[in-house]
């Protein structure tokens, strides 16, 4: 009978797997159910230069080109007096709470930017849309689209621009500074009637 078995056993096709694809920055990462980015590579959180001075600090370049930025997992940078590395990071909820998250030594009079490649089967008209607690920046492609630079609580959708992303690749970065308490952004493309755009990809690498 062995040698029977080991003759069926032979005959069974085996089939090697290579490792799902998931995750932070996996390929087949997506937007969640409402459309908001939810992989991010983040970098944070940097110092303001003085205190009680977001509104100021929103319109400076303290990355040296940041609307132009196309980084990857584990580049460092400094700025400000101190050095951060770009980190992947999955949100537990629809925004990204940098205060929890990188703000365990400075979370205060801090800044934050948030940045995805996100690819589209088609050119797509959508609306980006965007909310922050408290200042906040936002570009795709390099073209500053957003800008609040007042203190605020985070809300949904509190910005709203109209841009048409590119077939394949499109660069989005998020900047967010917070003044006092707590620090969060969220970002999010949809239809024209606020509908979410599930067909996009996320990925976190160029």
């Amino acid at each position: 009978m062995k040698p029977i078995l080991f003759s069926l056993l032979l005959c069974v096709p085996f089939t090697l797997r290579s490792p799902a694809v998931g995750g932070v920055g996996g390929q087949d990462a997506a937007p969640d159910g409402e459309g908001f980015i939810r992989d991010w590579l983040v970098l944070a959180p940097i110092p303001c230069e003085g205190s009680d001075n977001g509104a100021n600090e929103i319109d400076q370049d303290q990355l040296k080109g940041e609307a132009k930025l196309e980084p990857k997992a584990g580049d460092k940078v400094k700025a400000n007096g101190k050095e951060a590395a770009w980190t992947a990071h999955k949100t537990k909820d629809f925004y990204l709470d940098f205060k929890e998250s990188f703000g365990k030594d400075l979370s205060e009079d801090a800044i934050g930017w948030a940045f995805a490649y996100v690819h589209a089967e088609a050119d797509l008209d959508v609306k980006l849309q965007v909310g922050s607690n408290d200042q906040c920046k936002a570009w795709v492609n390099g073209v500053q689209l957003v800008k609040n630079d007042e203190g605020r609580t985070l809300e949904k959708d509190q910005n709203t621009a109209g841009v048409t992303l590119k077939k394949g690749r499109n660069t989005v970065l998020l900047k967010v500074i917070n003044e006092k308490n707590n620090w969060q952004g969220c970002l999010r493309f949809t239809d024209k009637t606020g509908g979410a755009i599930k067909t996009l990809k996320i990925s976190l690498a160029p």
